[in-house]
């Protein structure tokens, strides 16, 4: 048995090490690995402790109770998740042994992880980045112009990186999304290799215009709507790079990804329009449930608006106390 492994765990049980054995030398797993499974089967003899119940007698009814003592303790998710996956581990190899009848962990899940929220840019830092400009002098025409119709098609159709790259100048039998000017509408083959339509503003239609008369000194015969300077259609990488360095240029202080304005795109809609069916549709989302975590965004901004505006929501720390050096009259 490896030293520090049996150092994890004071006073193991003779069938922990056994176990952590097995894992280091016959699975060898990595040092740091058996250290972190020491751990955990540390914290299982504690609690088998404490129930005064020998470990090959644990039930399922025992470890669905210290799940939720570790959950109530504050302990995350993704901690109580790796913690079983630790003991699931120990009972499938004491089940192999003939020690146990069946895994009491087998059918146990943490508690599902609240979902991080997407990030997404406030009104006010999308407007100052669609609508930043090179100044005079500075940089290439051809990549200003490029450039600025990326971010105004990103953050006024809220497309996914795939859908933007897959754009090409004019419609065919070939091609998977094309920008219908006249119309006013991009049409785009989303996941699924499900087609949409979604309207392009005229701030959008502005760049777009700017932007093919650049191009068209370049394009060649490249049927890409977006081409690098050698020709040939942009990759997602190259975007992603370009739109960070653009929004450091803008001045924002967070770099800005090209889903951020996707997530952007659809908190604002949704928070002038309220239709979450309509942001749905213009996702092109198969489930709506997908398009409610954009209600949690709407609901912040909400809040914090209230919190600005209302006078009930004045925080204690902002009441001023009476002044006590004023004689009453």
């Amino acid at each position: 048995m490896d030293p520090a492994a049996i150092d994890a765990v004071p006073d193991a049980d003779p069938l922990v090490e056994r176990y952590l054995e097995h894992v280091r030398v016959e699975k060898r797993l990595a040092q740091r690995t058996v250290e972190l499974y020491a751990l955990d089967l540390q914290k299982l003899q504690s609690n088998a402790l404490q129930a005064s119940v020998v470990l090959t007698a644990v039930h399922n009814t025992h470890v669905r109770r210290w799940v939720a003592q570790m959950h109530s303790g504050g302990r995350s998710a993704r901690g109580i998740a790796l913690i079983l996956s630790g003991w699931r581990g120990f009972y499938t190899w004491l089940g192999r042994e003939g020690l146990v009848g069946s895994n009491p962990v087998q059918d146990v899940r943490s508690p599902k992880a609240a979902k991080p929220l997407p990030k997404a840019l406030s009104v006010d830092e999308a407007v100052q980045l669609a609508g930043y400009e090179e100044p005079a002098g500075d940089g290439d025409p051809f990549i200003e112009a490029r450039d600025h119709c990326i971010t105004e098609l990103l953050y006024g159709c809220g497309l996914r990186i795939g859908e933007l790259v897959g754009l090409d100048v004019r419609a065919s039998g070939q091609a998977r999304g094309w920008v219908d000017a006249d119309a006013a509408e991009a049409h785009v083959l989303g996941k699924g290799s499900k087609r949409r339509s979604v309207p392009v503003g005229s701030k959008a239609l502005e760049a777009l215009d700017a932007w093919l008369l650049a191009r068209a000194s370049w394009a060649g015969d490249d049927a890409a709507l977006f081409i690098s300077q050698r020709g040939g259609r942009l990759t997602p990488q190259h975007i992603r790079v370009r739109l960070k360095q653009r929004s450091l240029k803008a001045g924002l202080a967070t770099p800005v990804h090209p889903h951020m304005l996707r997530h952007s795109f659809a908190s604002h809609v949704l928070q002038s329009s309220g239709d979450l069916r309509a942001v749905q549709e213009l996702l092109g989302h198969a489930n709506i449930t997908t398009t409610q975590v954009y209600t949690r965004l709407d609901f912040q901004h909400l809040a914090k608006v209230y919190d600005a505006a209302h006078p009930r929501a004045t925080r204690a720390a902002a009441v001023v106390p009476p002044d006590k050096t004023k004689k009453s009259g």
